[in-house]
């Protein structure tokens, strides 16, 4: 079977905070629509829709690359009717492109939609957004602090609270927050068993995701002072701590044409590792996942070299580091590349045109996918320079439906020019640099902007 998909895919979007202590994974989602098919290539009504696949990542990969299941509530659709999932798991911050594929009951898959991208939000959120200190306390005695988690997309949000001894979690979890705005109270407690300074983390987790919070006490003995030893009490003045990453390479440099970059690695001490964060020179920092075993994924690097620097430390809080410059390029591809002056048509309908180049009987049209590209290319420029996903007229360019429109180009150039004034370039200067409905588009538009894109790789 090949279905005429009929798609309409959007991605939704709501602004979270972003903590330096949240784990580079944590908390983001994307909620993507789209119109269900009615009918198979050949026009017959579609009848055994069984389910859909749905391609994401950080580039178009469609099909391909990493996707999931979703269940066809009916096998015959009706008109407009919409299907809607959220992506969970995601990186806040980061850029994704999200595509689908409808699957009949025999298996067979249809080609893949035209793509929408859109930037992975936070779904859940948790206050105080800083370190928490308990203070002083007694040992044999606690202290209590309140956390608030709520929902900030909608929704049903479920999840979970975890704290390291001497560190617990005595109420609000599990959680559920049912609606945009809902909140629960976890109460954590901090119980010294040694008078000693603990410092360790408190992790929110939620649809897959986790967002951590630094916790730090200090127990006192029953005369009100503390010994000279931190951490769990143990002599630490001749610990060594070490880290080391292993992946994607356990060499001193790397070279990626991804925009996303996933770090593991490593840590020891001879008493014991309790944080183990990156940062990124170009911009960026978080906390990994694990310690003597750690991982941090879909860290965004930008053109050029990052040099991205982890650090261990230890329960005294003497630290380690060390480096992996990754030098990030990227080689951008067009469709009819170059577009030859006087072969350009428009394709239609036409609507609020700009209109083509003297229309040959085997002239190129002027294609979805030529100004898809360039959105795709620009938007990954954008992103890693750190400017956000361009919000462009008519997000999907539907082939043969969709009509050509003068903000299309115009929106191209603006988008564009926010990256070069980003590194401090002068923009570009473009032919006919006002774009007027009915005006005549030509091959050069479209060069120029491809090799104004690739000056910036």
């Amino acid at each position: 079977m090949s279905v005429r998909l009929r798609w309409l895919l959007g991605v939704g979007l709501a602004l979270g905070g972003i903590l330096l202590v949240a784990p580079s994974g944590g908390a983001g989602v994307l909620d993507a629509s789209w119109i269900a098919p009615t009918a198979n290539s050949d026009g017959t009504p579609l009848t055994d829709l069984g389910s859909y696949r749905v391609y994401y990542g950080p580039a178009t990969a469609c099909p391909g690359g990493d996707h999931f299941q979703v269940a066809s509530p009916t096998t015959s659709p009706g008109l407009d009717h919409t299907v809607s999932v959220r992506l969970t798991g995601l990186t806040t911050g980061a850029l994704y492109f999200v595509s689908v594929t409808a699957v009949n009951t025999s298996g067979d898959e249809s080609p893949c939609s035209v793509g929408a991208s859109a930037v992975a939000q936070v779904d859940f959120s948790v206050s105080p957004t800083d370190s928490v200190s308990f203070g002083d306390v007694n040992v044999g005695s606690f202290a209590d602090q309140i956390f608030t988690v709520q929902n900030t997309r909608g929704g049903t949000v479920s999840g979970s609270a975890s704290a390291f001894p001497p560190f617990s979690v005595v109420s609000g979890s599990p959680f559920t927050l049912v609606g945009d705005g809902a909140t629960q109270a976890v109460t954590v407690r901090f119980t010294p068993t040694a008078p000693a300074t603990v410092s360790t983390n408190t992790n929110f987790t939620a649809d897959g995701d986790t967002i951590s919070r630094l916790v730090t006490g200090t127990g006192l003995d029953v005369a009100g002072s503390t010994t000279s030893v931190t951490g769990t009490g143990l002599d630490v003045a001749g610990s060594t701590t070490s880290v080391a990453i292993t992946s994607p390479t356990s060499n001193s440099t790397y070279s990626t044409s991804n925009p996303f970059i996933t770090l593991g690695g490593t840590a020891s001490d001879d008493v014991g590792v309790t944080r183990v964060t990156w940062a990124n020179n170009r911009g960026g920092s978080a906390m990994a996942i694990g310690t003597t075993n750690w991982t941090t994924d879909w860290i965004a690097v930008q053109l050029g070299s990052n040099v991205l620097t982890v650090t261990a430390q230890n329960v005294a809080g003497n630290i380690t580091t060390t480096t992996l410059t990754v030098t990030f390029s990227v080689a951008f591809t067009f469709t009819d590349d170059p577009l030859i002056a006087g072969t350009l048509t428009t394709d239609p309908p036409i609507a609020d045109p700009l209109l083509a180049d003297p229309l040959l009987a085997a002239s190129i049209p002027v294609k979805a996918i030529h100004f898809t590209e360039l959105r795709d290319a620009i938007n990954i420029i954008r992103l890693t320079y750190g400017l956000g996903d361009f919000a462009w007229t008519d997000p999907v360019l539907i082939p043969g439906i969709t009509p050509i429109k003068a903000i299309h180009l115009t929106e191209l150039r603006t988008a564009l020019n926010d990256a070069y004034r980003a590194v401090g370039w002068t923009p570009p200067a473009y032919t006919d640099s006002t774009v007027v409905a009915a005006m005549i588009i030509k091959a050069v538009h479209l060069n120029e902007l491809r090799s104004s894109v690739r000056a910036l790789q």
